[in-house]
């Protein structure tokens, strides 16, 4: 059963919790459809299993959150924090990800799921978050988003992904957490 399908009725507000690893298959049903048919993720496959699991282990043996948001015990979201660069002068510094299934956009979710991003960031000690969002129509609502919980845009990255037969810039957005 496709657990992130299941549409977030009104009054249900989404409880965000760490990803735990039969997690995994929803989240990336929250991302599949993103990586087939948008620019939104530079993804040209859909990550699998193994690699959603390694992922999960390498963000918790990093002390990074990784975070979903479920609503009536379905997963509609989910959220992470990964290393922004490899070099060790970087080690304060990460990257989010953020992705909502369509029944879940526009209801609070988002908003909900970043801010608890934010929060956890900051206790595991990042001091810089940087946001990549790629100019995509799905990404609308990314911008708006990032913008309201304190992040400003830095910069424009010109046609730096290829995808779906056409270029894509990325907005690179950031936010200090000092």
């Amino acid at each position: 059963m496709n657990t992130s399908a299941r549409p977030a009725s009104p009054d249900t507000r989404p409880v965000v919790r760490a990803a735990r690893r039969d997690d995994l298959p929803a989240v990336a049903a929250v991302l599949e459809p993103y990586v087939l048919g948008t620019a939104v993720t530079f993804d040209e496959e859909p990550p699998g299993a193994e690699i959603w699991q390694a992922r999960l282990d390498d963000l918790a043996g990093r002390g990074l959150p990784f975070l979903v948001a479920e609503v009536d015990g379905a997963v509609v979201g989910y959220a992470y924090a990964a290393p922004w660069r490899p070099k060790a002068a970087y080690r304060h510094t990460a990257e989010t990800t953020i992705y909502l299934s369509p029944a879940a956009q526009g209801r609070g979710t988002g908003t909900r799921l970043l801010s608890a991003l934010i929060d956890a960031c900051s206790l595991a000690g990042v001091r810089q978050l940087i946001a990549v969002v790629a100019d995509d129509p799905a990404a609308a609502g990314s911008l708006p988003l990032h913008r309201r919980l304190g992040f400003e845009v830095v910069g424009t990255l010109h046609d730096v992904g290829v995808k779906h037969g056409r270029s894509v810039s990325t907005m690179l957005l950031q936010r200090s957490l000092h």
